[in-house]
C-alpha cells in the first residue's frame, strides 16, 4: 500500500497518510497513552543507552555520553517522550540522528526542533528528511561528546538509508549500531526502493564485518515474527529455538528484545545466513544474492502457523 502511495502521490501526502496510519494504529493495538515496552537503560562503561518505546512497535533511543553528558536521539518519531528522557537523565541533547525518511522514524524530527529550547544538528542520508541539517554519506564521521560515530550507508529499505555505529578510545568496551530499518533481530527491513544485490551488501559486506560483539539496537520490535520465520527457513537451528524462548520471555513481561549482536545474527538470521547450505537448500539456491532475493520473497508473503 505504501509503496503504491508513494509512487502516486506527493511526498507531504504520502507522510500524511503514513501518519494517519501508524497513529491509529498505535491506538488501536495499545490505547491511549500506553507502550509495546518498558523503558529501559543499557549501560556501558562510557554511555547509557535508553530505549524508548514509540507508537505499537518503534523504537527510538537516548544515545548519551557519560564523561560529557552530550546525547543524540536516534529516529526521535514521538518528541514528547523524548523531551521527557531528555529532562529525566540531565543530558544535553545536541544531535538527532535519523535512519530514514520514513514517517515512522523521521516524522517527530521537526517537532522536536521546534519544540527544543537549543538548535540541533539533525543528520540524515536523505533529502526527504524532515529538519535535515547535515546530509551524511557512508564513512562520515563526527562525535557526540567522547563518542565516535560513523555513517554506514545502507540503501535498500530506502534509498538514503543510514545505520550509525559507534565506538569509544576503550577498546574493551562493546561498540553499538543503530540499523534503523536494515536489519531487525532476525530479519531485515522490506526492500521498498532496493534490491537484494543491495541489502547483500548492507547485511553481509557492511554490517557483517562489524565486530561479532557489537550489539545492534533496530528500528521495531519485530522479533518473535522473525524468529518464527527462522525457524521455518532452519527448523534445526537451535540457536534460534533458544532465542524465540528467550524473547518470549522478556516480551511476556513488557520488556524490550533489543539489543541483540551481530555475532548473534549471524547464528539465527536467515538474511545474514544467506551463504549457509541449510538457508540456501531451504530457498532452493547455490548462490548469496539469489538467496536473499529467494528468501525476501517468501518472507513478504508468509505467515506463521496458528498454534
Amino acid at each position: 500500500m505504501f509503496r503504491l502511495a508513494s509512487n502516486l502521490l506527493p511526498e507531504r501526502a504520502v507522510q500524511f497518510l503514513t501518519a494517519s496510519y501508524f497513529r491509529a494504529n498505535a491506538w488501536y493495538s495499545l490505547g491511549a497513552g500506553k507502550f509495546h515496552s518498558t523503558q529501559v537503560i543499557v549501560e556501558h562503561p562510557n554511555m547509557k543507552i535508553k530505549i524508548l518505546p514509540a507508537l505499537s512497535d518503534n523504537y527510538m533511543y537516548l544515545l548519551m555520553d557519560e564523561t560529557t553528558k552530550e546525547a543524540a536521539i536516534v529516529d526521535p518519531v514521538e518528541p514528547k517522550t523524548v523531551l521527557a528522557a531528555v529532562e529525566e537523565a540531565g543530558v544535553n541533547l545536541t544531535t538527532v540522528l535519523t535512519t530514514h525518511h520514513h514517517w515512522d522514524h523521521a516524522g517527530g524530527n521537526k517537532a522536536l526542533v521546534e519544540t527544543f529550547d537549543k538548535p540541533l544538528r539533525v543528520l540524515g542520508g536523505d533529502d526527504r528528511i524532515e529538519a535535515l541539517t547535515q546530509k551524511v554519506s557512508h564513512g562520515d564521521k563526527f562525535t557526540v561528546g567522547s563518542l565516535n560515530i560513523e555513517c554506514l550507508f545502507t540503501p535498500c529499505h530506502t534509498q538514503g538509508h543510514i545505520c550509525y555505529n559507534v565506538t569509544v578510545e576503550d577498546a574493551s568496551q562493546k561498540p553499538v549500531v543503530f540499523t534503523g530499518d536494515t536489519l531487525f533481530l532476525g530479519g531485515c527491513g522490506k526492500f521498498f526502493e532496493g534490491n537484494a544485490t543491495e541489502m547483500y551488501k548492507a547485511l553481509i559486506e557492511i554490517l557483517g564485518s562489524l565486530p561479532d560483539h557489537t550489539e545492534v539496537y533496530c528500528g521495531h520490535e519485530y522479533a518473535l515474527q522473525n524468529l518464527a520465520f527462522g525457524a521455518h527457513v532452519e527448523p534445526d537451528n537451535e540457536t534460534i529455538k533458544q532465542k524465540i524462548a528467550w524473547v518470549k520471555e522478556r516480551r511476556d513481561n513488557g520488556l524490550p528484545s533489543v539489543p541483540s549482536t551481530i555475532g548473534e545474527e549471524k547464528q539465527l538470521n536467515p538474511f545474514m545466513r544467506v551463504n549457509e547450505s541449510p538457508v540456501q537448500k531451504h530457498a532452493g539456491t547455490s548462490e548469496g544474492i539469489e538467496t536473499m532475493a529467494a528468501v525476501r520473497r517468501e518472507k513478504d508473503n508468509w505467515k506463521a502457523p496458528k498454534n
